[in-house]
């Protein structure tokens, strides 16, 4: 029998996640099961996931656990700083699960995050990927005012779709958080992303875009949507690559600074040469 041959860029991911595990971390990569994890990886690339792994909403199209969350861990936002610095991270990525349990939603909590991480690392770039905070201002500008690079909140969905596939969504409220944001700090760069194959039209895609632009929102990701497993939401259709050029076009021409779409892009995706491009 031959031996397995491991790939060149499986030490580095074991490596990464040997080193989530002995800080006690979570990333977005490993809970959602993104596509690109290995990519990113190896590239030393990760988007930090805090709060915990456990959601308090349960949207049928998403592979993070729901339930009743832990406690906050109060060592987080310091772990997460060490590991930015191990790793060695220029631009830094950092979600987390809706933690409606919370008085603020969690933007205390990522407050810290961010403040830590850049008080470890003093030239590291912060993007953040935040949820709605049932449209709380107060929540939002904390978060603004720990002033992270980027902010991003993903729309996700078409609005006639919103029910079926955030049911403890808003579309509206997740559009006027974008508006707050450059209302509040307007060299805040904005950012949002887009699933699609869950049955929407074109024209309802581009009635999304639209709407983002309408609200400022500076960058746009649009995906291909893949059921995580037969209980979660089926695909509708998939995608043809044109028709994802198609949708990059109609973004340029609508006025994005940059937009990524494809069949394997998803919120965090080269994210930091995302940045890049428009700074």
């Amino acid at each position: 029998m031959k031996p397995k041959v491991l790939s060149p860029l499986m030490p580095e991911v074991f490596k990464i996640k040997k080193l989530l595990r002995h800080l006690n971390l979570n990333t977005v990569c490993e809970e959602a099961s993104c596509p690109n994890i290995g990519e990113c990886f190896s590239k030393k690339t990760a988007t930090f996931m805090i709060m915990g792994d456990i959601c308090t909403r349960n949207c049928p199209y998403c592979n993070v656990s729901h339930g009743k969350p832990m406690p906050l861990d109060e060592k987080e936002p310091e772990n997460i700083a060490k590991a930015v610095n191990i790793l060695g991270l220029k631009y830094v990525v950092i979600t987390s699960v809706d933690r409606d349990d919370l008085k603020d939603g969690g933007a205390s909590h990522f407050a810290k995050v961010i403040q830590k991480t850049k008080e470890y690392n003093q030239d590291v770039k912060i993007e953040v990927l935040i949820p709605d905070f049932k449209g709380s201002i107060e929540a939002l500008k904390i978060v603004i005012d720990a002033k992270p690079d980027v902010i991003n909140h993903n729309i996700e969905t078409v609005l006639s779709l919103y029910k079926k596939v955030r049911p403890q969504g808003n579309y509206q409220r997740s559009l006027e958080l974008l508006k707050n944001i450059k209302d509040i700090n307007d060299t805040i760069i904005t950012k949002s992303g887009l699933m699609v194959g869950l049955g929407e039209e074109k024209e309802e895609i581009i009635q999304v875009m639209q709407d983002l632009r309408n609200v400022n929102c500076d960058i746009l990701t649009i995906g291909q949507y893949l059921q995580p497993s037969k209980n979660h939401l089926p695909v509708s259709r998939y995608l043809s690559d044109e028709e994802f050029e198609e949708f990059r076009y109609i973004g340029e021409k609508l006025g994005f600074k940059e937009i990524y779409s494809g069949k394997l892009v998803r919120s965090s995706y080269h994210a930091g040469e995302i940045y890049k491009k428009i700074v």
